[in-house]
């Protein structure tokens, strides 16, 4: 069975909606507190993880541009909030731990889409590389991300005040406004030019904090019961399609190797094997050097290891 699909429609529809159940559930409190250790991990981490493994990938494949094996270690560099909770399930992991790991899932997409973005245009030559623009850029794309989504969400209580003052308990109607906000966001984000990942991240975490909701305590049931069913079932939906495309992929570099004599089948697998422990040992070696770091500058207050 092989099920074609657009990639950015499949973005479109499954990604904001999910994010933005992941960004709901996020307490502000804690996702402040653990700052320090997101940022590391979700900027710090990916920059240097799309320098080093990009810098292996073209050791290893030198027909591949060093712009294309950037680009292509900024698509590995990232860790999913999506299947971080598939994977791991909750209470297997220590509280303030997942809460680390599950703010820095959130967060650092917008460090690995400039990431992708800038090595994607550099390889096409559209633009030169440079540190300044790579930094505007970024801070515009996460910035400006984070504002459009509060921006949004600001709007939305208000119209939901609005329907709930003339309707009152109407869930259906407030409910299909909340189904149709992360897809607001991140189309009017992306729209204008900003990230509609950190924009549907960051309306989640706000609607989270909005007092607006627990003024209907039947609306906010309801709410969470069909938020908690949809996302169980774009979890499924999101794994089933991926895994379904594995075969097709799988057919196709067979294929292209039979073509292609100048490298086997087998050495890809190994190339494969190797860029997969080399994320992981870059991961580990960031991990030591941020604990060494936090117990030699920070030892009143130093960073959450586990």
């Amino acid at each position: 069975l092989h099920i074609d699909f657009n990639p950015e429609l499949f973005l479109m529809l499954f990604i904001p909606p999910l994010l933005f159940a992941d960004g709901w559930k996020t307490p502000a409190q804690e996702f402040i507190h653990y700052g320090r250790e997101i940022l590391c991990l979700a900027l710090v981490l990916v920059i240097i993880t799309v320098v080093g493994v990009g810098y292996l990938i073209h050791f290893l494949l030198p027909s591949i541009p060093l712009a294309a094996a950037f680009a292509l270690a900024a698509v590995l560099s990232p860790t999913d909030a999506v299947a971080l909770s598939g994977i791991v399930g909750k209470g297997r992991m220590p509280k303030p731990v997942m809460r680390v790991i599950e703010g820095e899932a959130l967060m650092n997409d917008a460090s690995g889409l400039v990431s992708l973005n800038f090595s994607i245009a550099v390889a096409l030559g559209a633009m030169a590389f440079t540190l300044e623009s790579a930094f505007l850029t970024f801070l515009q794309v996460s910035i400006g991300g984070v504002l459009c989504g509060i921006i949004i969400v600001f709007l939305y209580n208000q119209m939901v005040k609005f329907i709930h003052k003339w309707m009152y308990n109407d869930s259906a109607t407030q409910i299909i406004f909340s189904l149709l906000l992360p897809f607001s966001c991140y189309l009017i984000a992306e729209r204008i030019g900003v990230s509609g990942i950190l924009a549907a991240v960051s309306a989640g975490m706000m609607i989270g904090q909005s007092k607006v909701n627990r003024s209907m305590p039947l609306v906010r049931l309801r709410t969470n019961n069909i938020w908690e069913m949809l996302e169980f079932v774009f979890n499924g939906m999101v794994f089933i399609l991926l895994g379904l495309q594995l075969p097709g992929i799988l057919n196709f570099t067979v294929a292209q190797t039979g073509i292609d004599h100048s490298i086997s089948l087998e050495t890809l697998l190994a190339y494969v094997v190797i860029i997969y422990f080399s994320l992981i040992a870059v991961r580990l070696i960031w991990l030591w050097l941020m604990k060494v770091g936090s117990a030699t500058l920070m030892r009143k207050d130093p960073l959450l290891f586990s």
